[in-house]
C-alpha cells in the first residue's frame, strides 16, 4: 500500500473544482439559441382537466412555445413505466396506471405536470405559465395508504381496484403462524416509517437539444445512471432511437436515489426542443423539488416477533402497507418487496419469516428509492422490535441481540438472501466499548440530577448492496441487468484514462477509482483520469445506486486492469528478453524480478503504440474493456449506539453521543468512507428527529419548503465516533461491501430506541420533534 494506493487516506481530487466554484452542473450548460422552460403544474391533488387555454400565454413577450399533453401524445411519446414487474400472491401482475409526461385528461397529485412553456428567459416563461388557463373539475383525494384501501375511497387509477397495486408475500406463512402460536413470548407493534423528501443539494434539471441537421438529440440531465436514461427514453418513451440520443450527466450535486429515475421533465424538454426548434433548459426551484421529486419511505407495518423460553427468536411476521403515491416510478415496486422483505432476517438467525406487502396508489407524489431503499424500512422494523422485546423480556438489548446473532457463514435466510461473511459480535463489541455502554447507568443518574431525561438505544443493521447478479434480479422481475462495465486506456505517454459506467455524484469516484490504478501500476494518482456520465464517451453501464460503485463498478475496473497488466507484461518480457512470469510492475516501472533490468511504465505504453517491436501476432495499443456481473449481493453490517438527553420542559432532544461500528469489508479510502457514514447518519438523524413530508386531507403538501420541512443542521449533530472492522467479501475481487447507505439505515432506530428509553414509552412517531416529545411526556405524565 502506497500513500496514494488502496487503503490510503487520499484527499478527494474532485474537491478542488467543487470548492472553488469550478463544478459543471446542468444549470451551467449553455447551448447557442437556448431557451428556458417552466412547467404549469396541477394545484389539485385529484381533478379532471376540462379545458386548457394557452392562447394568451402564447402571445406574451419572449414566448417560443406553449405545449400540452395532447400534442405530446399526438407525437407518439409514451407513458412513464415501472421497470420491475411484481406479481401478487394470486399470480396477477401489478396494476400499473398510465403516467403521461404531461397530464392529458386527469391530474393525480399536486405538482403533476400539465403544460410546458418555453421562452427566451425563465422570467418570461414563468409569466406566461401564469397566463395559461386550465379548467379543472376537482375530485376527492386520498393521501394515506391505509385509507386508500378502504371501501369507497377515491379511485386514483381505474386499473387498480381499491387503489391496490399488488398484494405480495415472501416466506413461509404457515410455519411462521405455527411458531407464533407456540411461542413463549410474542412482541407486537404497529410501526410507521415516515415519508421523506430527498433534498439533494442540486435540484433536478434537464437541457434538451434537438439538432435538426444531424437528426440527433442530446440531453444534459441530473442523472445517477445516464445509460439507463437513454435506454428507457428510446425503448419505452419513443423520444428518439438510442443511436440518435446522447445523455450527459455532468457534475451532479447529490442524488440519494432520487435521481435514478427518468422523470417527465427530461422527456418533455427533448420533445419540446424538436417541437420548437430551440434547445430547452429546465431547472427546478426548491418548492418544485418538494412537489415533484420522488419521495421516500412511507410504510405502515403490523409486526409480530416470537421468542422461545430461552429468548431465541422463532418467527417474525410482518404485514406492510406501502404508499407508492400517484404513479409507479421506475423502481418503486422493488423497494417494498425485494429490497425490503429479503432483509427482514437482519443479523439474526430467524427460522421462520413471513412478509405480506400491499402497495397502494394515493394522490401524493410518487414514492421510490431513497438512500437505503427498503433496507432502512426493514432495519427500522427489526430494531424497534428487538429493543421493545428486550424491555418486555427484562433483558439487556445488547445481550438479546447477541443471543440471536448469526455466527456461522455462509448463512441462508428464509427470505432469499444468502449471507456470505460477517462478524456481528465484533461490531457490537466495538460499539459498546466506544459508547462506554456499561457506564450509561451512572450517566443517566447524573442527568436526572440536572432535571434531564437520558436514554440509550442501539441498532444492529445489515444491508444488501451491489444489487446483483443480473440473472437473480431478472428472475425476480427486474427489467434490466445489474452488471457494470469499465474501459482502461493507457495512452502512449503512460497516462491512464478509466471510463466507467458508474456515475459519481458525491461518492469520490475520481479519487477512489484512480487509487486502484495507482496501486496496480505505481503511477502518480494525478496521471489517472476517470471519465463517466456521457453515453457517447463511455460504453453501456448501469450507473450508481445501492452502494454498488465499489463492489460492482470497481470490480469491472479490476477486470480491465488485469487485462492491461497481462498485455503490458507480455510487451515488457519481449522487450527485456525475459520470461513473462518474471515481470513485475511497481513504482511506475516494469521490471524483471531479481535483476536490475527495467523499463519505465511510459516506455512500455509507448512501445505498444509505436508497434515497432511487439510480440508476434500482438495487436498494437494498450486498451482493454471488461464487464462484471457479481455472483451475489454484498452484505455490509454494523452496530450503532445513540445516547440522548431530553429537556422535559421543552421536549428538546440532544444527541450526546453517536457511535457507529461498521463492517464494510476491505476499504479503498478510509477518509471517504468516514464521510459517507457521517452523511448517512445525518440523514438518518434527520428522519428520526426532524424530517417529515405531510399532506392535508385534500392532498396539499404542507411541507413544501424549508420553512416547514426541517433539515438537520450542524448544531443538531454531535461529533460521530466511527470505526470499522473487516470481514472481506468473498464475492468480488476487491473484498469490498459498500458504505454509502449504511448511516441512513442504522441510525433512525438507534435514535428512536434512545428516545423511548429516556421517556419510558414503547413508541414515539418519527420525526420525534420537540413538540412530539413534549406531548408524549405530558401524555405519560412523566
Amino acid at each position: 500500500m502506497g500513500i496514494e494506493g488502496v487503503g490510503a487516506r487520499v484527499a478527494r481530487k474532485e474537491d478542488k473544482r467543487f470548492i472553488t466554484g469550478g463544478g459543471r452542473y446542468v444549470d451551467d450548460m449553455v447551448v447557442p439559441g437556448m431557451k428556458h422552460a417552466v412547467f404549469v403544474r396541477s394545484p389539485h391533488a385529484h381533478a379532471q382537466i376540462k379545458k386548457i387555454d394557452v392562447q394568451k400565454a402564447q402571445g406574451m413577450p419572449g414566448v417560443v412555445g406553449v405545449l400540452t399533453g395532447k400534442e405530446l401524445k399526438a407525437d407518439g411519446i409514451g407513458n412513464l413505466i415501472c421497470g420491475w414487474m411484481i406479481h401478487s400472491k394470486d399470480g396477477t401482475p401489478m396494476k400499473m396506471g398510465a403516467w403521461s409526461p404531461l397530464a392529458v385528461d386527469k391530474v393525480r397529485y399536486v405538482g403533476d405536470a400539465v403544460v410546458i412553456v418555453v421562452a427566451d428567459t425563465k422570467g418570461q416563461a414563468r409569466d406566461a405559465a401564469e397566463a395559461v388557463e386550465i379548467t379543472y373539475k376537482e375530485l376527492k383525494a386520498v393521501v394515506e395508504a391505509t385509507k386508500a384501501l378502504e371501501k369507497g375511497a377515491p379511485q386514483v387509477h381505474a386499473e387498480a381496484e381499491n387503489n391496490l397495486i399488488f398484494d405480495w408475500e415472501l416466506g413461509d406463512g404457515k410455519a411462521t403462524d405455527a411458531a407464533i402460536k407456540s411461542a413463549a413470548h410474542v412482541t407486537r407493534m404497529k410501526i410507521v416509517n415516515n415519508r421523506l423528501v430527498p433534498n439533494a443539494m442540486e435540484p433536478r434539471a434537464a437541457l434538451g437539444h434537438y439538432d435538426k441537421a444531424e437528426d440527433h438529440y442530446t440531453c444534459w440531465t441530473t442523472s445517477q445512471n445516464p445509460h439507463v436514461a437513454r435506454l428507457v427514453m428510446s425503448a419505452f418513451y419513443n423520444v428518439a432511437p438510442e443511436n440518435k440520443l446522447r445523455v450527459i450527466a455532468p457534475d451532479v450535486g447529490g442524488g440519494f436515489g432520487s435521481k435514478i429515475y427518468i422523470y417527465p421533465e427530461e422527456i418533455v424538454c427533448l420533445w419540446a426542443s424538436k417541437k420548437t426548434g430551440v434547445p430547452v433548459k429546465w431547472v427546478a426551484d426548491r418548492t418544485e423539488s418538494f412537489l415533484a421529486d420522488a419521495h421516500g419511505r412511507d410504510h405502515v407495518s403490523t409486526v409480530e416477533m416470537a421468542f422461545d423460553k430461552d429468548n431465541r427468536i422463532t418467527a417474525l411476521k410482518v404485514d406492510t402497507i406501502a404508499n407508492l403515491g400517484a404513479y409507479m416510478s421506475l423502481f418503486s415496486s422493488c423497494v417494498p418487496t425485494y429490497l425490503y422483505a429479503t432483509l427482514l432476517s437482519g443479523q439474526y438467525n430467524i427460522p421462520a419469516i413471513h412478509a405480506n406487502v400491499r402497495t397502494v396508489y394515493t394522490n401524493t407524489a410518487p414514492v421510490d428509492a431513497y438512500r437505503g431503499a427498503g433496507r432502512p424500512e426493514a432495519t427500522y422494523v427489526l430494531e424497534r422490535m428487538m429493543e421493545t422485546a428486550a424491555r418486555e423480556l427484562g433483558v439487556s438489548p445488547a445481550e438479546l441481540r447477541r443471543r440471536n446473532f448469526i455466527t456461522s457463514f455462509p448463512h441462508q435466510t428464509p427470505v432469499i438472501m444468502a449471507y456470505d461473511a460477517g462478524d456481528y459480535n465484533a461490531s457490537l463489541d466495538a460499539a459498546m466499548k466506544a459508547a462506554d455502554y456499561a457506564g450509561f447507568t451512572k450517566r443517566k443518574a447524573g442527568a436526572a440530577k440536572q432535571g434531564k431525561l437520558r436514554g440509550i438505544g442501539m441498532s444492529c443493521y445489515i444491508e444488501a448492496c451491489g444489487l446483483a447478479p443480473s440473472s437473480a434480479v431478472g428472475s425476480l422481475g427486474a427489467g434490466v441487468g445489474l452488471w457494470e462495465s469499465a474501459e482502461v486506456r493507457v495512452n502512449a505517454v503512460g497516462t491512464i484514462e478509466v471510463l466507467t459506467g458508474s456515475h459519481s455524484h458525491g461518492q469520490g469516484h475520481e479519487t477512489t477509482f484512480a487509487q486502484l490504478v495507482t496501486q496496480r501500476f505505481g503511477v502518480p494518482i494525478d496521471s489517472v483520469s476517470i471519465v463517466h456520465g456521457d453515453t457517447d464517451k463511455v460504453q453501456m453501464g448501469m450507473g450508481t445506486y445501492g452502494s454498488r460503485s465499489g463492489a460492482v463498478g470497481m470490480s469491472a475496473i479490476v477486470k480491465a486492469l488485469d487485462k492491461v497488466e497481462a498485455k503490458a507484461k507480455k510487451i515488457a518480457a519481449h522487450l527485456l528478453e525475459a520470461d513473462e512470469g518474471d515481470i513485475v510492475i511497481e513504482n511506475g516501472e516494469v521490471k524483471v524480478a531479481g535483476t536490475d533490468k527495467s523499463l519505465p511504465w511510459f516506455q512500455v505504453a509507448l512501445a505498444s503504440y509505436t508497434a515497432h517491436n511487439l510480440p508476434a501476432g500482438m495487436e498494437p495499443g494498450l486498451k482493454e474493456t471488461a464487464f462484471y456481473d457479481p455472483s451475489n449481493f454484498t452484505f455490509p453490517a454494523g452496530c450503532y449506539i445513540c445516547e440522548v438527553e431530553i429537556d422535559p420542559e421543552t421536549g428538546l432532544t440532544e444527541i450526546i453521543q453517536f457511535v457507529a461500528a461498521d463492517d464494510f469489508g476491505n476499504i479503498i479510502n478510509p477518509m471517504i468512507v468516514e464521510g459517507q457514514v457521517h452523511g448517512g447518519i445525518a440523514q438518518g438523524v434527520g428522519q428520526a428527529l426532524l424530517e417529515g413530508a405531510h399532506y392535508d386531507a385534500s392532498g396539499q403538501l404542507l411541507t413544501a419548503s424549508y420553512m416547514d420541512y426541517t433539515m438537520p443542521r450542524a448544531g443538531d449533530l454531535p461529533s460521530f465516533k466511527v470505526s470499522t472492522s473487516n470481514t472481506p467479501c468473498p464475492g468480488n475481487p476487491l473484498g469490498v461491501k459498500g458504505c454509502g447507505e449504511a448511516g441512513a439505515i442504522g441510525s433512525p432506530p438507534a435514535v428512536i430506541n434512545a428516545i423511548t428509553d429516556a421517556l419510558g414509552v414503547v413508541d414515539i412517531p418519527m420525526p420525534a420533534s420537540p413538540a412530539t416529545v413534549w406531548a408524549t411526556i405530558r401524555a405519560t405524565k412523566h
